[in-house]
């Protein structure tokens, strides 16, 4: 994970809350990590609204909406 932060905290525009929501997306399953890490490094000119378009792509993002509308 702190290669993860670190390169959350790398991109050009980072902020406190983007880097707290893309660790909190990430966290929840490795898998999650993995392809965030791996799209961070295959794209390191990617600006913060790039990385949270990837992450809003993934098919598993809309998991943790669900699970707050069932609680």
């Amino acid at each position: 994970m702190n290669e993860l932060v670190a390169l959350l905290n790398k991109v050009d525009d980072s902020y406190f809350d983007f880097v707290s929501a893309m660790l909190h997306y990430a966290e929840k399953k490795e898998s999650r990590q993995i392809q965030l890490l791996e799209f961070l490094k295959s794209h390191p000119d990617a600006k913060s609204s790039d990385v949270v378009r990837f992450v809003s792509e993934q098919p598993d993002f809309y998991e943790d909406a669900a699970l707050l509308k069932r609680a």
